[in-house]
């Protein structure tokens, strides 16, 4: 199911998410959906609050396929690149980003088992603007030069939306 995506200004978008307790049919359900959200939008990352769901879950897909990541952390960083960033939640806009250039992420799978997943290049980025939408971080607060998206063709380079 198409869920709607809530855009800046949404107050669900500045609340922490609450950690995940149970991963469950339900939870499981909204992830699936999550996907397909994403997918139409079309993006490359989503979190639970865009969706109006204050929980730590995002949804992504760089390009080699959906990963789901129930309670996901950022345990080590190294590093720094900066790049163009957008979001489904800031539609139409387009900023450069200062983030780590590596990252591993600890999160726990649909079947509520702990995996870790080390990135670099767009999964590290993809994972670190999902998560910051957990604790209510829009890409927009880190920032700079942030203008209106002017080629459309970013969207296939998974360099713009979330």
């Amino acid at each position: 199911m198409i869920l709607e995506i809530r855009t800046d200004g949404d107050p669900v978008l500045r609340e922490i998410a609450q950690p995940v307790k149970v991963i469950d049919s339900k939870m499981r359900k909204l992830a699936s959906d999550m996907l397909e959200t994403m997918y139409d939008a079309p993006g490359v990352g989503l979190a639970a609050p865009q969706v109006g769901v204050g929980v730590r879950l995002v949804v992504i897909d760089a390009g080699d396929g959906p990963r789901t990541l129930f309670n996901p952390e950022i345990v080590w960083r190294r590093g720094e690149a900066s790049d163009d960033e957008g979001c489904l939640s800031v539609p139409g806009m387009v900023g450069t980003v200062t983030r780590s250039a590596e990252v591993e992420v600890i999160a726990y799978d649909r079947d509520g088992e702990l995996f870790n997943v080390r990135a670099k290049d767009l999964l590290a980025r993809i994972l670190q603007h999902e998560i910051d939408h957990l604790d209510g971080v829009l890409y927009i607060d880190k920032a700079e030069n942030v203008r209106p998206v002017e080629d459309e063709c970013e969207d296939d380079q998974g360099n713009e939306g979330d």
